[in-house]
């Protein structure tokens, strides 16, 4: 499983001109899943994202998580994140998980993350074509991927 997180001011994701998710101070989290990814690395990710200190504190140091400030979580479903493209120029995206598999970790996910205290988590709506909108905060932007904790 695969994140990209960035700290933002604020995020929006819509679907058909209509906004179906937004935030304010929080997180936009990208999410692959992968074809071995299970509920296990879902809740792994969560705690990890629900307590990532990149917020800054009065020192102006990143020591802050989402927790701490009350931040908010926008989750977007994204298989791209899962692309190989070792060879050619055309990704493959067989490293994805299966889309009914992929949404039930995705929801999972989402899930996990209120569970470890994250007050809001919007999601946009799985498999859809979405457009995302975003402040940028800093920037600040960070990749987790849960293989590191499998070797």
């Amino acid at each position: 499983m695969k994140v990209i997180i960035q700290r933002v001011a604020h995020a929006s994701v819509k679907v058909d001109n209509e906004i179906v998710g937004a935030i304010e101070k929080g997180f936009m989290i990208l999410l692959g899943v992968g074809k071995d990814d299970t509920e296990k690395e879902a809740e792994l990710l969560a705690s990890k994202v629900a307590n990532l200190r990149i917020f800054c504190d009065e020192a102006d140091k990143m020591n802050l998580s989402l927790l701490d400030t009350d931040g908010e979580a926008l989750v977007i479903s994204n298989f791209t994140l899962c692309a190989d493209s070792k060879k050619g120029n055309r990704p493959s995206f067989i490293n994805a998980k299966e889309p009914v598999e992929a949404n039930a970790l995705y929801e999972k996910f989402c899930l996990f993350l209120k569970e470890n205290g994250v007050k809001k988590v919007a999601k946009g709506i799985f498999g859809a074509d979405m457009k995302v909108e975003l402040l940028n905060d800093g920037p600040v932007t960070i990749i987790l991927d849960t293989d590191i904790w499998r070797k």
